[in-house]
């Protein structure tokens, strides 16, 4: 029968504690349990380690004899497994006992938060979801972010996070993080938080140890109402009709309006070509959808076209993009202070107490060009068409899955739906 035992190797002022696991002729293993104890502190007889007020030998006697349980422990159920038991095995046992790395990926992922992340993202690669369709490589891009931020956060706290920690303090601690530390604003923090919920739900589904707080309403994903801007008609009107000195803004423009006209997001409608008309409309699979989306030209594409000679604008990147509209909209006027969040450099200082400046998006009044994005082209698109058609064909444009959904994203202000109303009276009226 397998037995074990602790002994010291030497006789300094800290002596490290060794855990010796043998089997007659089969195997005689010996490991540091990496525990110190001082000089003439150990009992070799009484296998403890002697009152000292230097470590809390109390604490430190408990462990070792749960060590040694669980080796052995660990041993009989092998033997159901035909497991190998060698140094390796030994060493991979009290690693995880202590909550250790082991350098064995299958056994660290069961105990720490991040390597269960990486192997989540990288199953996700082949993974479909519910409509059969690939996982987005814009959601993967996102799974990563969020498990370099929860290393970051386990940078800033000197250790890494275990699964079975991941609690209602550690909910607290890592959002407290987020916001001070990253200076990150509420829905963004939530989308983590989003994440981190499904990896706890995930590795509950399969299994491993880990509390379910992640399930309780105050494991709670942040948010705030956004002040995202749309331009109204009469905006998009002055945009279309605008004159530009140079060519690169009157090129921007009329890939804005092709923008603000289809509903299409800056990554689809930037691709558009000739090829992607058929029989008179605007056809093409987004890069999000599952369908081919079919827009019908708005007269203002239409002369676009016209006068580009039945091609689209010359290809422009979303960044450039993104700069020239802003542009665009304060040459023709579109320079109303609104509130809204745009990007701002902000002055922090590093681990090494060096400035540097991070970019976050900081809520306030600006003039109106300068909130404006490639966003504001579908949300513009929907906005200006609720009320005027049916939701769920503008849903079925703009690839929103539910009407909640659908008006969350809509910028309508209660002052517009109180016109609506109105104009809907009197039209009645008149019609009486």
């Amino acid at each position: 029968m397998a037995s074990g035992k602790f002994r010291i190797k030497t006789s300094n002022d800290w002596n490290t504690i060794y855990y010796r696991f043998k089997q007659g002729i089969r195997f005689d293993l010996e490991l540091s349990t990496k525990i110190q104890v001082p000089k003439n502190r150990w009992s070799q007889s009484k296998q403890k380690i002697l009152n000292t007020d230097k470590i809390k030998f109390r604490e430190f006697n408990n462990q070792l004899e749960a060590l040694d349980n669980y080796v052995r422990n660990e041993y009989e159920d092998s033997k159901l497994k035909s497991v190998t038991i060698n140094s390796k095995w030994l060493k991979e046992k009290i690693a995880f006992f202590f909550n250790r790395e082991t350098d064995n990926l299958e056994v660290d992922e069961t105990l720490f938060f991040t390597s269960y992340i990486e192997k989540f993202i990288e199953a996700s690669h082949k993974k479909k979801t519910r409509s059969n369709v690939p996982v987005s490589k814009k959601t993967i891009q996102h799974y990563t972010t969020t498990k370099n931020k929860v290393i970051a956060f386990e940078k800033f706290k000197g250790n890494r996070i275990l699964l079975n920690s991941v609690n209602i303090d550690f909910h607290t601690e890592f959002i407290d993080f987020l916001e001070n530390e990253q200076y990150l604003n509420p829905n963004t923090i939530g989308g983590y938080v989003d994440d981190i919920k499904l990896f706890c739900s995930n590795a509950s589904k399969k299994g491993l140890d880990l509390p379910s707080d992640y399930r309780l309403s105050e494991f709670y994903s942040p948010s705030n109402k956004t002040n995202d801007v749309y331009l109204n008609e009469e905006e998009i009107n002055k945009i279309y009709d605008g004159k530009f000195e140079y060519d690169h803004l009157d090129n921007a423009r009329d890939w804005f309006i092709i923008g603000l006209r289809t509903g299409f997001r800056v990554s689809d409608f930037l691709q558009l070509t000739i090829n992607y008309i058929k029989d008179g409309y605007i056809e093409k699979t987004t890069k999000k959808g599952e369908f081919p989306v079919i827009i019908p030209f708005h007269n203002q594409v239409k002369e676009i076209l016209k006068k580009r000679k039945g091609v689209f604008p010359r290809k422009i990147s979303d960044q450039r993009f993104n700069d020239y509209i802003k542009k665009v909209c304060k040459e023709v006027g579109i320079d109303k202070t609104v509130e809204g969040s745009r990007m701002i450099g902000i002055s922090v200082k590093n681990e090494n107490e060096k400035e540097k400046i991070i970019h976050r998006k900081k809520l306030g009044k600006y003039p109106k060009y300068e909130l404006v994005s490639s966003h504001v082209c579908r949300r513009s698109f929907a906005t200006n068409l609720y009320g005027k058609i049916d939701t769920l064909t503008i849903m079925k444009i703009t690839g929103h899955k539910t009407e909640k959904q659908f008006l969350d994203y809509i910028k309508i202000t209660p002052k517009e739906y109180a016109e609506k109303l109105k104009e809907y009276w009197n039209k009645t009226t008149l019609d009486e």
